[in-house]
C-alpha cells in the first residue's frame, strides 16, 4: 500500500461514513467539526524526529531537534551523524539515552534492519514489526509513522493518552478507558480507525469533558 489515504477528504469522507450508523461519531463531529489532515514526511529525518521528541514537549521538541540537525550536514542522511559526537549531540539537549537510540537508529537504516523505502509497501502489521524492531521506537512511534508518514487509514492508537480520552468521551464514558478497554471500543469504527483518532484528538482539544 504506497498511497497515502488519509487525506483530508477521506478523513471527512470515512467520519461521515461511520456516522451513518453510530450516533456517538455523529454527535462528536456536530460539536467539534471535522480534524484536518496531518501529513508528514517520510523516512530516516522522521524517525531521528521521534527520537529526539520523546516524552518532550512540543515546544521543547521542536528546540533540541532544531539544535540538533544544525549539527549535521544533511539531517536525512544517517552516514551524516557519524560527523558529530556523543558530546555535541548532548550538548544539544539529547539525553545519553537518546544518543544511544539515535546511533541505533542510524546503524539500523545503514544496514537495512530498517529499510524505510520498503516500509509503504508492507502491511500495518509488517511495518510496526519492521519499526518496533529498533531500540527507542515502540508500537506508538510506530502507529505514528503509519497514519501520518504512510497515511494508512485503520490505525487505532491506544497507547495515545489523548486518543483515549478523547475515545472514551466520544462515547460518553465518564472514566477514562485503558488500552485494552480502547481496543474494544475500537473495534466498531473498523476499516476507519485512524480518521476516528484524528477525531479523538480534534474532541479531547476542544470539546467540554463529561460531567
Amino acid at each position: 500500500m504506497t498511497e497515502f489515504i488519509l487525506t483530508e477528504e477521506e478523513i471527512r469522507r470515512r467520519l461521515d461514513l461511520v456516522a451513518e450508523t453510530c450516533p456517538f461519531v455523529a454527535r462528536a463531529v456536530s460539536l467539534v467539526g471535522y480534524p484536518g489532515e496531518r501529513r508528514g514526511e517520510q523516512g530516516f529525518r522522521t524517525f531521528m524526529r521521534v527520537i529526539v521528541g520523546q516524552q518532550l514537549s512540543v515546544k521543547a521538541a521542536a528546540t533540541i531537534r532544531d539544535r540538533v540537525e544544525a549539527l549535521v550536514e544533511d539531517p536525512a542522511n544517517p552516514d551524516c551523524y557519524d560527523a558529530i559526537s556523543d558530546e555535541q549531540l548532548r550538548g544539544a539537549g539529547l539525553s545519553w539515552q537518546k544518543i544511544s537510540y539515535a546511533r541505533s537508529l542510524c546503524e539500523t537504516v545503514r544496514d537495512g534492519t530498517l529499510d524505510v523505502t520498503a516500509l509503504p509497501n508492507l502491511s500495518d502489521d509488517e511495518a510496526v514489526r519492521a519499526i518496533t524492531a529498533v531500540k527507542g521506537l515502540g508500537v506508538w512511534s510506530a502507529h505514528m509513522y503509519l497514519m501520518f508518514s504512510l497515511g494508512r487509514p485503520d490505525i487505532w492508537p491506544v497507547g495515545d493518552l489523548a486518543v483515549r480520552v478523547g475515545a472514551g468521551r466520544i462515547v460518553e464514558r465518564v472514566e477514562r478507558p485503558t488500552e485494552k478497554e480502547c481496543e474494544a471500543i475500537g473495534e466498531r469504527w473498523r476499516p476507519h480507525r485512524s480518521a476516528i483518532a484524528l477525531l479523538a484528538w480534534h474532541y479531547y482539544s476542544n470539546a467540554p469533558a463529561i460531567d
